[in-house]
């Protein structure tokens, strides 16, 4: 020891300061960051439009990673994957790729995860098979043949019964209580629909089979009746959240509270207001009721809105006022805009789609408005049917969204195949569709009887090559009567609905939301002085592509959007068009006895209002007549009452 020196070292404190890689309070705004630094126990967050929820999110899985958190102790619920890959990408940039680690992506992805793991408490074999809604549709065709009478025709098909179900499983209510609100022209069959039902249950389980809504079932009697099993993956997830909660269904919420059961930390990131899908089963109490499932909840609300300009936020801020159900919030923002909302008058529904075409137009040519940034929204995908004819006659490309186009569905599809023949008796292709209509033509009935019909020959029972001829005489003398009325569309249209709806209620079970399109279709008829101009403006758009692209030289990279305002949810452009915003179509005037569908109609135009930036012009026609009621429709939607020529500017087309 004595030839050893020894170093003496000064020791000085060190000062701890809570140090992080990000700057969060530089990225966020103040209630972001609030949202962010938050870390235990349950919080709601209402996110208003365009507000940077996502951000929000994204900032706060990196912050809890940053504080210590084990990434795979973090559990990130979304409603698409793309949207799970998308925040947890951003998560690592922003941080590192510890982020990569979060167990993130949908409710039915994390179902179907942990059913495989713990199946054996199901009594599951864990190789089950998962069945899309096609599969699960032919299962109950083949229950539904052996337990009906082949000769009962009002009874509901695959598709329907499995919409039922899928509904009651959803909603968390009874089959029966489905039926008597929803479906009630089957109320005669439920006895049979619950027995199909039952065993349509029956042979899933004997095969090892689960469908979508089974995920989430078995998720929550896994949860509910396996105390041990909750407790491991409550305490192996101790941070949960969850995006857009306002569209959860009562089995979601109940799968998110028994997964906190041991800690109560909660993220729940959703806007009311935005609250749109109660037709998929989305239960738009779950966000309001948050606190109350969620001991000590903190609210905190995002209400800088970086996407629109403060008029459109004035509007929307407006429109929202009027809901009964909501939580208050203010929306406002930093971008200003000389432009303000208008509320545009037009004559009639041609007019209003004459009108679109032309501004859209103008703000592609004259205001360098790119078409890609320009959008049309809908209340329902038929309301742009007018819109679609002017378009192609513009020469204007555009994609449509939400909806099947209009040549494209089937009731539409019959009704223009009936007219072809009328114009073209060469039509086989047409010929062919309208005759397996009928009931006992197939496929070989069919090809026996097209030879004879366009030969052009008189056609009597003696020359029929079938054993019921009786349904092809009165086919043939549609044909040949309405042959005589080529120059008035529309009487022939009438002679062909009147034909036709029969067979539109035997072949479909929501033949009364069908029978609206076509009674649209006879509407559009009656602009046109001849068949022939009818159905070529018709097929200028394909029925085989959603993009229209006639204009020579035009860029096929870019077109308008056409959309519902349900699939537009989430999307923004610089101009939009609220097309049809007459009382009764929007809202619907099936609404109109319930405050909550009544409600929800006000949420749909919020968000439609708030998908614009700074163009937004809502177009209604005062002479839009309803067959269902008889009435003519001739108001602006109640939900634009009241507001001030300060916030939504009033305009008339004038001819």
């Amino acid at each position: 020891m004595d030839n050893v020196t020894v170093k003496k070292y000064t020791l000085k404190k060190v000062e701890t300061t809570n140090t992080y890689k990000v700057d969060y309070e530089k990225e966020l705004n103040q209630a972001q960051l609030e949202a962010v630094i938050q870390k235990e126990g349950s919080i709601l967050v209402i996110a208003g439009a365009g507000s940077g929820k996502t951000k929000t999110l994204t900032y706060r899985v990196a912050r809890l990673i940053e504080d210590g958190v084990n990434p795979k102790n973090i559990l990130l619920l979304t409603f698409t994957k793309k949207a799970a890959r998308e925040m947890l990408s951003r998560a690592s940039m922003v941080l590192d790729s510890r982020c990569d680690d979060v167990e993130g992506g949908t409710f039915h992805a994390f179902a179907n995860l942990i059913l495989r793991k713990y199946s054996s408490y199901l009594e599951l074999q864990n190789n089950f098979t998962i069945t899309d809604r096609a599969d699960s549709e032919d299962i109950i065709n083949h229950i539904r043949s052996n337990v009906i009478d082949k000769q009962e025709k009002r009874f509901p098909k695959k598709g329907t019964i499995l919409d039922i179900y899928s509904k009651s499983v959803n909603k968390n209510i009874p089959s029966d209580e489905v039926i008597e609100k929803e479906y009630s022209q089957f109320a005669h069959c439920t006895e049979k629909i619950n027995e199909i039902i039952n065993q349509y249950n029956i042979y899933k389980r004997k095969n090892s089979i689960l469908d979508y809504d089974d995920l989430l079932l078995y998720l929550r009697t896994l949860l509910e009746c396996k105390p041990e099993v909750r407790k491991k993956l409550s305490n192996q997830y101790k941070y949960i959240m969850v995006d857009e909660y306002q569209d959860t269904n009562t089995i979601q919420a109940q799968i998110i509270k028994l997964l906190a059961s041991e800690h109560n930390n909660v993220m729940a990131v959703g806007d009311d207001s935005q609250s749109i899908y109660s037709f998929r089963g989305a239960n738009f109490k779950n966000i309001l009721d948050f606190p109350s499932l969620f001991e000590n909840t903190k609210i905190i609300k995002l209400e800088q809105n970086y996407r629109s300009s403060g008029n459109i936020l004035a509007l929307a801020n407006e429109i929202l006022l009027k809901a009964k159900e909501k939580y208050t919030k203010t929306l406002f923002s930093t971008i200003e805009s000389s432009v303000k909302p208008a509320l545009i008058c037009a004559t009639d529904m041609k007019t209003e789609a004459e009108f679109i075409s032309q501004r859209v137009l103008e703000l592609s040519e004259e205001e360098n408005i790119p078409l890609n940034d320009i959008c049309v929204l809908a209340r329902s995908a038929r309301m742009t049917y007018n819109l679609e004819i002017e378009l192609a006659k513009k020469g204007i490309p555009y994609k449509k969204f939400g909806g099947m186009k209009f040549i494209e569905t089937a009731h539409i599809k019959d009704i223009i195949a009936h007219l072809r023949v009328i114009l073209n008796s060469s039509d086989i292709i047409s010929y062919n569709r309208i005759l397996l209509l009928l009931d006992g033509i197939g496929a070989q009935s069919a090809n026996k009887l097209l030879p004879v019909l366009v030969s052009g020959d008189e056609i009597t029972k003696e020359n029929l090559p079938v054993r019921n001829p009786q349904s092809i005489i009165k086919l043939t003398e549609l044909i040949n009567s309405a042959r005589g009325d080529i120059l008035n569309p529309s009487k022939i249209v009438r002679l062909v609905l009147d034909y036709y709806i029969p067979i539109l209620q035997d072949r479909y079970d929501d033949y009364t939301k069908r029978q609206k399109d076509l009674e649209h279709f006879l509407n559009l008829s009656e602009k046109y002085m001849s068949l022939e101009d009818f159905l070529s403006d018709l097929a200028l758009e394909p029925p085989d592509t959603s993009v229209t692209d006639v204009e020579e030289g035009a860029n096929k990279d870019e077109y308008l959007t056409l959309s519902t305002i349900h699939s537009a949810k989430g999307l923004e452009w610089k101009a939009v068009f609220i097309i049809g915003a007459v009382d009764g179509r929007f809202p619907s005037m099936f609404s109109f006895n319930s405050d909550e569908e009544l409600d929800e109609e006000l949420r749909l135009m919020y968000v439609a209002v708030t998908r614009a930036k700074t163009h937004l012009a809502i177009t209604y026609p005062i002479d839009m007549f309803d067959y269902s009621t008889n009435m003519v429709l001739s108001k602006p939607s109640r939900f634009l009452d009241d507001i001030g020529q300060d916030i939504l500017e009033r305009w008339v087309i004038q001819e």
